[in-house]
């Protein structure tokens, strides 16, 4: 059965829960379910048992935390894989921003065939990342993170990184950082902030340092490059 056999909220159902553990540790529930999909709490507890029968999540009724099966795993590891592709296709066959492509992704990934997404992934020679760094599944369902990634907010001053991820959720913040050359692939050095801000200094190549907030910093995912310079 391809994921394709699915309804389009099953599918939606199944990439949510996928993403939400991707890059946290936290549980999966029917409150984060719906704050990532935009519905409504009641509506997402009631598909819940659903998806429960059809042998796609685990969910106990009284219980909170919402896991996928291995059949589960495995249609929500192709919805990720046609999301991820179509926006790397929109990026850089079609000259899309990265700020733009998001919502088109949300739309074509339920409407192109399994066939169409073997092409894409051909013309684009494979790729195994998308243009905000998230890792792009391969046909078989295997996912490769960049190791030692942690979340900006985490990192200590004095660090060098290179920027590894950079979420997509918000395309202000993403045009905010595009702007001041804070992409996939930039190398950053990181300074204390002002005192209690909550905040970091961030210095992208030659440019002048950035203050960025923890809703900033909580966006971006980085690997160590070495210990800055003095």
């Amino acid at each position: 059965m391809s994921v394709v056999d699915l309804s389009a909220s099953t599918q939606n159902y199944l990439k949510a829960v996928w993403n939400l553990q991707e890059w946290s540790d936290g549980p999966v529930t029917a409150s984060t379910i719906a704050q990532k999909t935009g519905l409504k709490l009641s509506t997402v507890s009631g598909a819940l048992p659903k998806l429960v029968e059809q042998g796609l999540v685990e969910h106990a009724r009284y219980g909170s935390s919402v896991t996928l099966t291995t059949v589960g795993r495995g249609y929500a590891v192709a919805m990720v894989r046609r999301h991820r592709l179509i926006e790397t296709f929109l990026v850089e066959v079609l000259g899309y921003g990265w700020d733009e492509v998001h919502d088109e992704a949300e739309v074509l990934e339920h409407a192109v065939s399994d066939f169409m997404i073997g092409r894409i992934d051909e013309l684009l020679a494979h790729p195994v990342r998308d243009p905000h760094g998230d890792p792009i599944p391969s046909p078989s369902g295997a996912v490769e993170r960049v190791p030692s990634v942690e979340n900006l907010s985490a990192s200590r001053p004095g660090a060098r990184l290179v920027v590894e991820r950079i979420s997509d959720d918000d395309p202000q913040l993403l045009r905010f950082f595009a702007e001041r050359c804070l992409v996939v692939g930039a190398e950053l050095v990181i300074s204390a902030g002002p005192p209690y801000s909550d905040s970091l200094q961030v210095q992208v190549g030659e440019a002048a340092p950035l203050v960025l907030g923890r809703a900033a910093t909580d966006a971006v995912w980085v690997s160590p490059v070495g210990p800055a310079a003095a």
